[in-house]
Protein backbone atom coordinates (compact mmCIF):
# COMPACT_ATOMS: atom_id res chain seq x y z
CA UNK A 1 0.00 0.00 0.00
CA UNK A 2 1.25 3.47 -0.88
CA UNK A 3 -1.16 6.19 0.27
CA UNK A 4 0.09 9.74 0.68
CA UNK A 5 -0.71 13.36 -0.24
CA UNK A 6 0.52 14.28 -3.69
CA UNK A 7 2.04 17.62 -2.67
CA UNK A 8 2.69 19.12 -6.13
CA UNK A 9 -0.80 18.26 -7.36
CA UNK A 10 -3.51 20.89 -7.66
CA UNK A 11 -6.00 21.03 -4.80
CA UNK A 12 -9.48 19.87 -5.70
CA UNK A 13 -12.76 21.42 -4.52
CA UNK A 14 -15.63 18.91 -4.21
CA UNK A 15 -19.31 19.84 -4.19
CA UNK A 16 -19.23 20.78 -0.50
CA UNK A 17 -16.60 23.43 -1.19
CA UNK A 18 -13.85 21.96 1.01
CA UNK A 19 -10.46 21.59 -0.65
CA UNK A 20 -9.38 18.01 -1.26
CA UNK A 21 -5.82 16.92 -1.89
CA UNK A 22 -5.13 14.11 -4.32
CA UNK A 23 -4.01 10.77 -2.90
CA UNK A 24 -2.15 7.86 -4.44
CA UNK A 25 -2.77 4.17 -3.92
CA UNK A 26 -0.50 1.47 -5.37
CA UNK A 27 -1.04 -2.25 -5.75
CA UNK A 28 -2.74 -4.85 -7.95
CA UNK A 29 -5.67 -3.07 -9.60
CA UNK A 30 -8.85 -4.87 -10.71
CA UNK A 31 -9.98 -3.32 -14.00
CA UNK A 32 -13.46 -3.34 -15.59
CA UNK A 33 -12.43 -5.98 -18.14
CA UNK A 34 -11.60 -8.47 -15.35
CA UNK A 35 -7.84 -8.11 -15.66
CA UNK A 36 -5.61 -7.29 -12.70
CA UNK A 37 -2.61 -5.08 -13.33
CA UNK A 38 0.06 -3.63 -11.11
CA UNK A 39 -0.24 0.12 -10.98
CA UNK A 40 -1.00 3.32 -9.15
CA UNK A 41 -4.27 5.23 -8.77
CA UNK A 42 -4.36 8.98 -8.21
CA UNK A 43 -7.67 10.14 -6.81
CA UNK A 44 -9.66 12.61 -4.76
CA UNK A 45 -13.46 12.44 -5.09
CA UNK A 46 -12.98 10.74 -8.45
CA UNK A 47 -10.14 8.84 -10.07
CA UNK A 48 -7.81 11.35 -11.71
CA UNK A 49 -5.16 9.04 -13.16
CA UNK A 50 -4.20 5.39 -13.60
CA UNK A 51 -0.58 4.49 -14.21
CA UNK A 52 1.05 1.12 -14.72
CA UNK A 53 3.96 0.15 -12.51
CA UNK A 54 6.59 -2.57 -12.61
CA UNK A 55 6.83 -2.79 -8.84
CA UNK A 56 4.79 -1.97 -5.75
CA UNK A 57 2.74 -3.62 -3.05
CA UNK A 58 0.88 -6.89 -3.34
CA UNK A 59 -2.41 -5.62 -1.95
CA UNK A 60 -5.42 -5.73 -4.26
CA UNK A 61 -7.37 -2.59 -5.14
CA UNK A 62 -10.97 -3.35 -6.15
CA UNK A 63 -13.94 -1.14 -6.95
CA UNK A 64 -16.42 -0.87 -4.09
CA UNK A 65 -19.07 -3.58 -4.28
CA UNK A 66 -22.66 -2.81 -5.34
CA UNK A 67 -25.26 -5.06 -3.68
CA UNK A 68 -28.71 -4.93 -5.28
CA UNK A 69 -30.46 -7.25 -2.81
CA UNK A 70 -30.13 -6.61 0.90
CA UNK A 71 -33.08 -7.53 3.10
CA UNK A 72 -31.18 -6.62 6.25
CA UNK A 73 -28.00 -7.11 8.23
CA UNK A 74 -26.50 -6.47 11.68
CA UNK A 75 -29.87 -6.97 13.34
CA UNK A 76 -31.63 -4.44 11.10
CA UNK A 77 -34.53 -5.75 8.98
CA UNK A 78 -35.50 -3.48 6.08
CA UNK A 79 -39.16 -4.50 6.52
CA UNK A 80 -39.24 -3.08 10.03
CA UNK A 81 -36.59 -0.36 9.91
CA UNK A 82 -36.92 3.39 10.19
CA UNK A 83 -35.09 5.68 7.81
CA UNK A 84 -32.45 6.23 10.49
CA UNK A 85 -32.00 2.47 10.94
CA UNK A 86 -31.56 2.00 7.20
CA UNK A 87 -28.93 4.77 7.24
CA UNK A 88 -27.21 2.92 10.09
CA UNK A 89 -27.25 -0.24 8.02
CA UNK A 90 -25.53 1.74 5.25
CA UNK A 91 -22.68 2.44 7.65
CA UNK A 92 -22.32 -1.26 8.49
CA UNK A 93 -22.30 -2.29 4.83
CA UNK A 94 -19.65 0.28 3.97
CA UNK A 95 -17.31 -1.32 6.47
CA UNK A 96 -17.75 -4.64 4.68
CA UNK A 97 -16.72 -3.17 1.31
CA UNK A 98 -20.20 -2.61 -0.17
CA UNK A 99 -20.09 1.06 -1.15
CA UNK A 100 -23.57 1.14 -2.74
CA UNK A 101 -26.69 -0.96 -2.14
CA UNK A 102 -30.43 -1.36 -2.49
CA UNK A 103 -32.65 -1.93 0.56
CA UNK A 104 -34.94 -4.76 -0.45
CA UNK A 105 -38.58 -5.06 0.61
CA UNK A 106 -40.41 -8.35 0.26
CA UNK A 107 -43.96 -9.58 -0.18
CA UNK A 108 -46.38 -8.03 2.32
CA UNK A 109 -49.73 -6.24 2.27
CA UNK A 110 -49.53 -3.13 0.09
CA UNK A 111 -50.04 -0.90 3.13
CA UNK A 112 -46.96 -2.43 4.77
CA UNK A 113 -44.91 -2.11 1.57
CA UNK A 114 -45.92 1.57 1.40
CA UNK A 115 -44.63 2.08 4.96
CA UNK A 116 -41.35 0.37 4.15
CA UNK A 117 -41.03 2.47 1.02
CA UNK A 118 -41.34 5.70 2.99
CA UNK A 119 -38.50 4.63 5.29
CA UNK A 120 -36.33 3.61 2.34
CA UNK A 121 -37.20 6.80 0.43
CA UNK A 122 -36.21 8.94 3.40
CA UNK A 123 -32.85 7.18 3.71
CA UNK A 124 -32.37 7.24 -0.08
CA UNK A 125 -33.00 10.97 -0.36
CA UNK A 126 -30.71 11.71 2.58
CA UNK A 127 -28.04 9.51 1.00
CA UNK A 128 -28.25 11.49 -2.24
CA UNK A 129 -27.75 14.74 -0.34
CA UNK A 130 -24.89 13.48 1.84
CA UNK A 131 -21.73 12.34 0.03
CA UNK A 132 -19.69 11.77 3.18
CA UNK A 133 -17.51 8.69 3.46
CA UNK A 134 -19.35 7.43 6.51
CA UNK A 135 -21.86 5.21 4.70
CA UNK A 136 -22.65 3.29 1.55
CA UNK A 137 -24.80 5.06 -1.01
CA UNK A 138 -28.42 3.93 -1.28
CA UNK A 139 -29.42 3.48 -4.92
CA UNK A 140 -33.17 3.19 -4.36
CA UNK A 141 -35.56 0.44 -3.29
CA UNK A 142 -35.65 -3.09 -4.65
CA UNK A 143 -39.15 -4.55 -4.26
CA UNK A 144 -39.16 -8.36 -4.34
CA UNK A 145 -42.87 -9.14 -4.56
CA UNK A 146 -45.83 -9.12 -4.10
CA UNK A 147 -46.22 -9.79 -7.84
CA UNK A 148 -44.71 -13.27 -7.67
CA UNK A 149 -45.88 -16.82 -8.34
CA UNK A 150 -47.78 -18.57 -5.54
CA UNK A 151 -46.00 -21.73 -6.72
CA UNK A 152 -42.48 -20.31 -6.12
CA UNK A 153 -42.77 -18.44 -2.84
CA UNK A 154 -39.52 -19.49 -1.22
CA UNK A 155 -39.74 -17.83 2.21
CA UNK A 156 -42.34 -15.27 1.07
CA UNK A 157 -45.87 -15.32 2.51
CA UNK A 158 -48.85 -16.28 0.36
CA UNK A 159 -49.95 -12.66 -0.11
CA UNK A 160 -49.35 -12.56 -3.82
CA UNK A 161 -51.04 -10.18 -6.21
CA UNK A 162 -51.29 -9.71 -9.95
CA UNK A 163 -49.33 -6.74 -11.34
CA UNK A 164 -52.35 -4.72 -12.36
CA UNK A 165 -55.12 -2.70 -10.77
CA UNK A 166 -54.87 -0.55 -7.67
CA UNK A 167 -52.08 -2.56 -6.04
CA UNK A 168 -49.84 -2.14 -9.06
CA UNK A 169 -50.66 1.55 -9.42
CA UNK A 170 -49.64 2.15 -5.80
CA UNK A 171 -46.33 0.36 -6.33
CA UNK A 172 -45.77 2.10 -9.66
CA UNK A 173 -46.08 5.49 -7.94
CA UNK A 174 -43.41 4.76 -5.29
CA UNK A 175 -40.79 7.42 -5.92
CA UNK A 176 -37.79 5.47 -4.59
CA UNK A 177 -38.57 2.28 -6.54
CA UNK A 178 -35.61 1.45 -8.80
CA UNK A 179 -35.72 -2.36 -9.11
CA UNK A 180 -38.61 -4.82 -8.88
CA UNK A 181 -38.73 -8.61 -8.96
CA UNK A 182 -41.86 -10.11 -10.48
CA UNK A 183 -43.13 -13.21 -12.25
CA UNK A 184 -43.64 -12.55 -15.99
CA UNK A 185 -46.31 -15.25 -16.39
CA UNK A 186 -48.83 -13.47 -14.17
CA UNK A 187 -51.83 -11.77 -15.78
CA UNK A 188 -50.92 -8.20 -16.60
CA UNK A 189 -47.18 -8.74 -16.18
CA UNK A 190 -46.11 -7.93 -19.74
CA UNK A 191 -47.91 -4.58 -19.71
CA UNK A 192 -46.58 -3.90 -16.21
CA UNK A 193 -43.00 -4.53 -17.35
CA UNK A 194 -43.43 -2.13 -20.26
CA UNK A 195 -44.70 0.62 -17.97
CA UNK A 196 -42.04 0.07 -15.32
CA UNK A 197 -39.25 0.16 -17.88
CA UNK A 198 -40.64 3.39 -19.35
CA UNK A 199 -40.57 4.89 -15.85
CA UNK A 200 -36.92 3.93 -15.40
CA UNK A 201 -37.42 0.97 -13.06
CA UNK A 202 -35.29 -2.12 -13.70
CA UNK A 203 -37.42 -5.28 -13.85
CA UNK A 204 -36.04 -8.61 -12.66
CA UNK A 205 -37.64 -12.00 -13.30
CA UNK A 206 -37.87 -14.04 -10.14
CA UNK A 207 -40.01 -16.13 -7.78
CA UNK A 208 -41.50 -17.43 -11.00
CA UNK A 209 -43.02 -20.54 -12.50
CA UNK A 210 -42.55 -19.17 -16.02
CA UNK A 211 -42.08 -21.35 -19.04
CA UNK A 212 -39.28 -20.55 -21.45
CA UNK A 213 -41.69 -18.62 -23.70
CA UNK A 214 -43.15 -16.66 -20.78
CA UNK A 215 -39.70 -15.72 -19.51
CA UNK A 216 -38.60 -14.64 -22.98
CA UNK A 217 -41.75 -12.55 -23.34
CA UNK A 218 -40.67 -10.65 -20.23
CA UNK A 219 -37.20 -10.12 -21.66
CA UNK A 220 -38.63 -9.00 -25.00
CA UNK A 221 -40.48 -6.10 -23.33
CA UNK A 222 -37.55 -5.02 -21.17
CA UNK A 223 -36.84 -7.26 -18.16
CA UNK A 224 -33.10 -7.05 -17.55
CA UNK A 225 -32.29 -9.27 -14.54
CA UNK A 226 -33.11 -12.64 -12.98
CA UNK A 227 -33.44 -12.72 -9.20
CA UNK A 228 -31.32 -15.37 -7.43
CA UNK A 229 -30.90 -17.77 -10.33
CA UNK A 230 -32.06 -21.37 -9.67
CA UNK A 231 -33.73 -20.39 -6.38
CA UNK A 232 -37.54 -19.98 -6.26
CA UNK A 233 -37.78 -20.78 -9.98
CA UNK A 234 -39.37 -23.44 -12.14
CA UNK A 235 -36.72 -26.20 -12.29
CA UNK A 236 -34.68 -26.78 -15.42
CA UNK A 237 -35.78 -29.84 -17.40
CA UNK A 238 -34.61 -31.18 -20.72
CA UNK A 239 -38.22 -31.33 -21.96
CA UNK A 240 -39.47 -28.23 -20.16
CA UNK A 241 -36.49 -25.85 -20.07
CA UNK A 242 -38.42 -23.06 -18.37
CA UNK A 243 -37.14 -19.77 -16.98
CA UNK A 244 -33.68 -21.10 -16.08
CA UNK A 245 -32.95 -21.88 -19.72
CA UNK A 246 -33.87 -18.27 -20.56
CA UNK A 247 -31.50 -17.06 -17.85
CA UNK A 248 -28.60 -19.19 -19.08
CA UNK A 249 -29.07 -18.20 -22.72
CA UNK A 250 -27.41 -15.11 -24.14
CA UNK A 251 -29.78 -12.16 -23.70
CA UNK A 252 -29.91 -8.61 -22.33
CA UNK A 253 -31.17 -9.96 -18.97
CA UNK A 254 -28.45 -10.77 -16.45
CA UNK A 255 -28.87 -13.46 -13.78
CA UNK A 256 -28.10 -12.52 -10.20
CA UNK A 257 -26.59 -15.30 -8.09
CA UNK A 258 -26.13 -15.73 -4.35
CA UNK A 259 -22.50 -16.87 -3.87
CA UNK A 260 -22.74 -18.24 -0.32
CA UNK A 261 -22.07 -21.86 -1.26
CA UNK A 262 -25.52 -22.81 0.06
CA UNK A 263 -28.05 -21.27 -2.31
CA UNK A 264 -25.88 -22.53 -5.16
CA UNK A 265 -23.31 -25.32 -5.12
CA UNK A 266 -19.93 -24.13 -6.47
CA UNK A 267 -20.44 -26.43 -9.47
CA UNK A 268 -23.61 -24.51 -10.32
CA UNK A 269 -21.76 -21.22 -9.98
CA UNK A 270 -19.30 -22.53 -12.57
CA UNK A 271 -22.15 -23.73 -14.79
CA UNK A 272 -23.74 -20.28 -14.76
CA UNK A 273 -20.37 -18.66 -15.48
CA UNK A 274 -19.67 -21.02 -18.37
CA UNK A 275 -23.04 -20.07 -19.86
CA UNK A 276 -22.96 -16.30 -19.32
CA UNK A 277 -19.36 -15.30 -18.61
CA UNK A 278 -18.13 -12.58 -16.27
CA UNK A 279 -20.11 -9.86 -18.05
CA UNK A 280 -23.36 -11.83 -17.79
CA UNK A 281 -23.67 -12.42 -14.03
CA UNK A 282 -24.30 -10.30 -10.95
CA UNK A 283 -23.45 -11.19 -7.38
CA UNK A 284 -25.98 -10.33 -4.67
CA UNK A 285 -25.97 -11.31 -1.02
CA UNK A 286 -29.74 -11.52 -0.42
CA UNK A 287 -28.63 -11.14 3.19
CA UNK A 288 -31.04 -10.82 6.10
CA UNK A 289 -31.00 -9.23 9.54
CA UNK A 290 -29.23 -12.24 11.07
CA UNK A 291 -26.06 -11.44 9.11
CA UNK A 292 -23.30 -9.82 11.12
CA UNK A 293 -24.77 -10.49 14.59
CA UNK A 294 -24.12 -13.10 17.23
CA UNK A 295 -27.77 -14.07 17.68
CA UNK A 296 -28.74 -17.22 15.82
CA UNK A 297 -32.49 -16.57 15.73
CA UNK A 298 -34.52 -13.53 14.70
CA UNK A 299 -37.81 -12.51 13.17
CA UNK A 300 -36.87 -11.87 9.53
CA UNK A 301 -39.55 -9.90 7.73
CA UNK A 302 -42.45 -12.24 8.42
CA UNK A 303 -41.30 -15.36 10.19
CA UNK A 304 -38.74 -16.72 12.60
CA UNK A 305 -35.45 -17.58 10.93
CA UNK A 306 -32.42 -19.36 12.32
CA UNK A 307 -28.87 -19.65 11.03
CA UNK A 308 -28.42 -23.30 10.15
CA UNK A 309 -25.97 -24.94 7.75
CA UNK A 310 -24.51 -21.65 6.57
CA UNK A 311 -27.69 -19.68 5.78
CA UNK A 312 -30.88 -18.30 7.30
CA UNK A 313 -33.71 -20.82 7.33
CA UNK A 314 -37.32 -20.93 8.45
CA UNK A 315 -38.41 -23.60 10.93
CA UNK A 316 -39.28 -25.99 8.09
CA UNK A 317 -35.79 -25.63 6.57
CA UNK A 318 -36.79 -23.26 3.74
CA UNK A 319 -33.96 -20.92 2.84
CA UNK A 320 -34.78 -17.37 3.99
CA UNK A 321 -31.69 -15.54 2.75
CA UNK A 322 -27.94 -15.51 3.25
CA UNK A 323 -25.74 -14.27 6.08
CA UNK A 324 -22.69 -13.35 4.00
CA UNK A 325 -21.13 -10.03 3.08
CA UNK A 326 -20.29 -9.23 -0.54
CA UNK A 327 -16.63 -9.78 0.30
CA UNK A 328 -17.50 -13.22 1.70
CA UNK A 329 -19.21 -13.97 -1.62
CA UNK A 330 -16.21 -12.82 -3.63
CA UNK A 331 -13.94 -15.02 -1.52
CA UNK A 332 -16.21 -18.02 -2.13
CA UNK A 333 -16.18 -17.33 -5.87
CA UNK A 334 -12.37 -17.28 -5.83
CA UNK A 335 -11.51 -19.92 -3.24
CA UNK A 336 -14.30 -22.49 -3.69
CA UNK A 337 -15.55 -21.96 -7.24
CA UNK A 338 -12.18 -21.18 -8.82
CA UNK A 339 -12.88 -17.79 -10.40
CA UNK A 340 -10.28 -15.08 -10.81
CA UNK A 341 -10.51 -12.16 -8.40
CA UNK A 342 -10.79 -9.78 -11.35
CA UNK A 343 -13.82 -11.60 -12.76
CA UNK A 344 -15.44 -11.76 -9.32
CA UNK A 345 -14.96 -8.00 -8.96
CA UNK A 346 -16.73 -7.40 -12.29
CA UNK A 347 -19.70 -9.46 -11.09
CA UNK A 348 -19.78 -7.82 -7.64
CA UNK A 349 -19.28 -4.21 -8.69
CA UNK A 350 -19.21 -3.32 -12.39
CA UNK A 351 -22.19 -5.35 -13.63
CA UNK A 352 -24.66 -4.38 -10.89
CA UNK A 353 -23.70 -0.72 -11.15
CA UNK A 354 -24.19 -0.78 -14.92
CA UNK A 355 -27.55 -2.54 -14.61
CA UNK A 356 -29.09 0.21 -12.49
CA UNK A 357 -27.46 3.06 -14.39
CA UNK A 358 -24.87 3.95 -11.73
CA UNK A 359 -22.21 4.09 -14.41
CA UNK A 360 -19.75 6.16 -12.38
CA UNK A 361 -19.52 3.42 -9.75
CA UNK A 362 -18.26 -0.14 -9.68
CA UNK A 363 -15.22 0.47 -11.87
CA UNK A 364 -11.65 1.66 -11.60
CA UNK A 365 -11.10 4.06 -14.47
CA UNK A 366 -10.39 7.74 -14.90
CA UNK A 367 -13.44 9.84 -14.06
CA UNK A 368 -15.19 7.19 -11.97
CA UNK A 369 -16.04 7.79 -8.33
CA UNK A 370 -13.19 6.85 -6.03
CA UNK A 371 -15.16 4.08 -4.31
CA UNK A 372 -12.31 1.68 -3.62
CA UNK A 373 -11.50 -1.22 -1.34
CA UNK A 374 -8.05 -2.45 -0.42
CA UNK A 375 -7.54 -6.18 0.22
CA UNK A 376 -4.51 -8.04 1.48
CA UNK A 377 -3.06 -10.88 -0.62
CA UNK A 378 -5.18 -13.18 1.59
CA UNK A 379 -8.31 -11.16 0.60
CA UNK A 380 -8.67 -9.58 4.02
CA UNK A 381 -10.26 -6.13 4.04
CA UNK A 382 -7.74 -3.44 4.91
CA UNK A 383 -9.33 -0.13 3.84
CA UNK A 384 -12.48 1.29 2.25
CA UNK A 385 -12.66 4.60 0.38
CA UNK A 386 -15.99 6.21 -0.51
CA UNK A 387 -15.77 9.19 -2.81
CA UNK A 388 -12.05 9.27 -2.08
CA UNK A 389 -12.47 9.48 1.69
CA UNK A 390 -11.14 6.63 3.80
CA UNK A 391 -13.49 5.12 6.35
CA UNK A 392 -12.27 5.36 9.91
Amino acid sequence: RDLRPDLPAALLAPAGGALRRELKLSGLIAKPDGSIVRGQITFADTIAALESASSGGDDYILPGFVDLQVNGSHGIDVMNASGDAIANLSRHLAREGATAWMPTAVTAPIEKIAQVHESVASAFENSQRDSSADASAILGMHLEGPFISPHRLGAHPALNLEPRGDAFERVFAMRALRLITLAPELPGAVDAIRRLIARGVVVSIGHTNATLDEANAGIDVGARMFTHLFNAMRPLSHRDPGVIAAALAESPAIPAIIPDGVHLHPAMLRLAFNARGKDGLILVTDKVALAGISNTEKIVGRARATIRDGAARLDDGTLAGSVISMLDGVRIMVEKAGFSLGDAAVMAATNPANLVGANDRGRIEVGARADLILLSPALELKSVFIGGRELK
